[in-house]
C-alpha cells in the first residue's frame, strides 16, 4: 500500500489556517485505498499522525518513522504548509534531495515565489501589470518623504515574505509609516511599500491534472474592511463571489494572466493568484503556490462553484504524483 503524507503546520503566524487546511484534506482522503497520515511539522519536532490518532516522531534526515518497530517512509506528500517552511521550499527541497514526490511546484520556484518583491518582477518580466512597489530591509534607514514620492499615499505596508494578510497595513499619511514598518518587521526581515490600486479585486484558482491546465471560477472579494485583511480573510468579514459576475473581456484577460503566470513560472498543483481591475485592466499582486484549503477558504469554493469533487481531484492528483 502507497504511504501518504499531508504535511502541515510550519512555524509562522499561518501554523493554525495550515493546520485547519491539513486537517480538511487528510479527512478526505484518510479512507482511500492508501495509508494516510497527517505530518504536524513545527520548529521543535516533526510528528506523524495516523487516523486513529497514533504519534510517531518522523526522522527529519531521512522522513522516515517508527510504527510497530517498522520503518515506514512516504511515496508522496501533500505540502499544505502556508508560510515557512513549506511555501518558501525548504521542505520540498528536503523532498527532492529523499526523491520523495510531492504536489507543490519545485523549491526554486517556491522560494521565489514566497518572496513579493521577486515575483513581482518576474510577473513583470511576462508581461503582468503590477503596482509601484519598493523593498525596505530590517536596519535600513527609512525617508519617509521619498516613500511618499515615489509610491504615494494611501500605500500598503506589507512584509516581503509571509501570507494570510499577517503584518499587513493600509497607510493614509506619511506619519504613519513607521509604525506599519515596525509590524510588518515582526513577521518578516524585508519589507514592500506598494503602491494603492483601487478597484475590483479578484482571485484566480489555477490547478494542472493529467498535463491539463484548468482555471477555476473566478472569485470577486468584496471586503466589509478597509481591505482585504486577517478578518475579512478568515472571521467573515468580506463578501466572496463565486463566480464574480465580470464583463467577459476582464474575465479572459485575468484568466489568460493566471494561466501565463502558471506556465512561465512553472507552478504545480493547485495555485491561486490575485489581481485588482484598475481601469479595466488586471494589475498583478501576488500568487499562493500553497492556498488555504480550510472550510471557509476560497480554492474549495472555487472547486464547489465547478462542480467538482475536491475529494477525486485530490486523489487524481496523489495517482499523478505517484506516477
Amino acid at each position: 500500500m502507497k504511504v501518504i503524507g499531508v504535511a502541515c503546520g510550519g512555524y509562522t503566524s499561518e501554523r493554525e489556517i495550515s493546520l485547519n487546511s491539513g486537517n480538511l484534506i487528510f479527512n478526505l482522503i484518510k479512507g482511500s485505498k492508501f495509508e494516510c497520515f497527517k505530518i504536524d511539522v513545527n520548529k521543535n519536532n516533526f510528528t506523524v499522525v495516523d487516523k486513529f490518532e497514533n504519534n510517531f516522531l518522523l526522522n527529519k534526515k531521512n522522513f522516515r518513522f517508527l510504527k510497530n518497530d517498522v520503518s515506514i517512509s512516504f511515496d508522496y506528500i501533500i505540502n499544505l504548509i502556508h508560510g515557512s517552511p513549506g511555501e518558501d521550499g525548504k521542505i520540498t527541497k528536503k523532498l527532492e534531495d529523499l526523491g520523495i514526490s510531492h504536489s507543490t511546484c519545485n523549491s526554486s520556484i517556491a522560494e521565489l515565489t514566497f518572496n513579493k518583491k521577486k515575483c513581482l518582477e518576474l510577473a513583470k518580466k511576462i508581461g503582468l501589470k503590477t503596482a509601484k512597489s519598493q523593498l525596505i530591509k530590517k536596519g535600513q534607514d527609512i525617508n519617509e518623504k521619498e516613500i511618499g514620492d515615489t509610491i504615494g499615499f494611501p500605500c500598503f505596508v506589507k512584509p516581503n515574505q509571509s501570507g494570510s494578510s499577517f503584518g499587513i497595513s493600509k497607510v493614509y499619511f506619511q506619519r504613519e509609516l513607521n509604525s506599519a514598518i515596525e509590524k510588518a518587521l515582526k513577521e518578516d526581515n524585508e519589507v514592500l511599500i506598494e503602491s494603492y490600486l483601487k478597484g475590483r479585486e479578484v482571485t484566480v484558482g489555477v490547478y494542472k491534472l493529467n498535463g491539463k491546465v484548468e482555471v477555476l471560477p473566478i472569485t470577486e472579494i468584496v471586503s466589509d474592511n478597509d481591505f482585504f485583511d486577517y478578518k475579512a480573510k478568515y472571521e467573515g468579514e468580506s463578501e466572496e463571489i463565486t463566480p464574480a459576475i465580470l464583463p467577459i473581456e476582464f474575465e479572459n484577460k485575468v484568466k489568460n494572466d493566471a494561466l501565463n503566470l502558471y506556465a512561465k513560472l512553472n507552478l504545480r498543483g493547485i495555485t491561486r493568484s490575485e489581481f485588482i481591475f484598475k481601469n479595466n485592466i488586471p494589475y498583478f499582486l501576488e500568487t499562493n503556490t500553497i492556498p488555504g484549503m480550510t472550510e471557509k477558504s476560497i480554492i474549495p469554493q472555487q472547486f464547489k462553484a465547478a462542480n467538482k469533487n475536491l475529494k477525486k481531484i485530490i486523489l487524481a492528483m496523489i495517482n499523478e504524483g505517484l506516477k
